[in-house]
């Protein structure tokens, strides 16, 4: 059942506490992108037009749990906020419980907006811990869950605090009813031929998702360094490409059940192939079927780059989560480019695309192609785990539409 967005409630002279997610990439001090943050500007606008009052709460990176440590605090995040949002965002303590952040709350006003420190300078954000969970429970009259790429885990932000305002709104803001949208309620029911495009390193990784898939999807194109675990258990040569030899068994078994059902598995014909893991050092070698020993392969090949581009755009709904090769370097892009490509033209011919988070979003940024889709998660992690078909319990504890 659909679940009640912020929209829907009240915010007029209250506190709302917002679960953003504003754990974005750092370098020396500085955010590399915003998406994150740009990503729940529509909820937080919300709550302030209607003369609410924002406090928004998130993780930043993986401190150690003992207390404020610099190199991951979220005041960078809250001075990003403030700019986007042309109005000050008040960052009042280095710890997101204690007397100040108390009373930074206590005296804000309607319209205001204000950001707590990073939860997880506290053990207990990670640990569910409820008397944790209690400090920042009693700071909001209203809770919304704006952080879809924390969905998939129980922190205390996600299940405990929800669960300790019972009998107040407990809601979705507009990013994660959008995330839900695409990614549960499109893919429960997908427009047919339905084409799950899945790359990245390790099979293990999206064996569960494949698992899943088997069951729903018309056409399965596998790319990446996984790929080469289900060539070996074909008995192919694949040279010294990463195989997951623990999952070879999984991988056959996967095959097997494919070709016995409706589903057709699709796996690399031929590879862009190295002698070295490098972008710059190395022979390059294109290899039809077997990959000659000595050569790793790090794309795929011209041959299933043009296959895989016709299954793309014959597609009615598509979604992709990992790439096809070392994309980040320029002679093993080509395929996941290729995939972006035809993702972003199977949109312009009405399909719905969907790119599922992580690397396969920096991809679509990186080639311009983002807004060509026609959704681009903001959770790697939480969008695998739907792909899995996992539900989640900081959704399902939110009140229902």
């Amino acid at each position: 059942m659909a679940k009640k967005n912020i929209a829907a409630v009240d915010v007029a002279g209250k506190r709302v506490l917002i679960r953003v997610d504003f754990n974005v990439p750092m370098q020396d001090g500085q955010i590399t992108d915003d998406r994150r943050i740009r990503a729940a500007l529509p909820t937080i606008q919300n709550v302030i037009e209607r003369g609410g009052r924002a406090i928004c709460m998130s993780h930043l990176g993986r401190p150690k749990g003992e207390g404020y440590e610099e190199a991951f605090s979220l005041r960078p995040a809250a001075d990003r906020l403030g700019e986007l949002l042309g109005k000050p965002a008040a960052f009042p303590s280095h710890d997101c419980t204690d007397e100040a952040a108390a009373g930074a709350v206590a005296s804000m006003n309607d319209g205001d907006v204000l950001v707590l420190e990073n939860l997880r300078f506290h053990k207990g954000e990670k640990k569910g811990d409820s008397s944790f969970a209690a400090k920042l429970a009693a700071l909001g009259d209203v809770y919304v869950n704006d952080a879809f790429g924390t969905c998939h885990r129980e922190d205390a932000s996600m299940v405990a605090v929800p669960g300790l305002m019972a009998g107040k709104p407990r809601v979705v803001g507009f990013l994660v009813e959008k995330e839900i949208k695409y990614l549960d309620e499109k893919l429960s029911e997908p427009a047919r031929p339905f084409v799950v495009v899945l790359g990245g390193a390790k099979v293990s990784d999206k064996l569960p998702a494949i698992t899943n898939l088997l069951e729903k999807a018309d056409h399965i194109l596998i790319g990446g360094a996984m790929a080469y675990t289900f060539i070996k258990a074909l008995g192919h040569q694949v040279g010294e490409s990463r195989v997951e030899k623990e999952h070879l068994a999984e991988a056959k078994r996967i095959i097997d059940y494919a070709a016995n059902h409706h589903v057709e598995l699709h796996l690399p014909t031929d590879h862009v192939c190295s002698t070295e893991f490098s972008e710059d050092v190395g022979d390059i070698e294109v290899f039809v079927d077997h990959i000659e020993p000595g050569f790793m392969g790090l794309d795929i090949g011209p041959q299933t780059q043009a296959h895989y581009a016709v299954l793309i755009r014959r597609g009615k709904t598509i979604v992709w989560n990992g790439p096809m090769g070392v994309f980040e370097w320029k002679p093993f892009r080509v395929g996941t480019k290729s995939v972006a490509e035809s993702m972003a033209a199977a949109t312009g011919e009405g399909a719905t695309t969907i790119v599922g988070g992580g690397d396969s979003a920096a991809a679509v940024d990186q080639f311009g192609l983002a807004d060509k889709m026609s959704h681009v998660s903001t959770g790697g992690g939480a969008s695998l785990a739907m792909l899995e078909g996992k539900k989640f319990k900081a959704v399902e504890l939110l009140d229902e539409a």
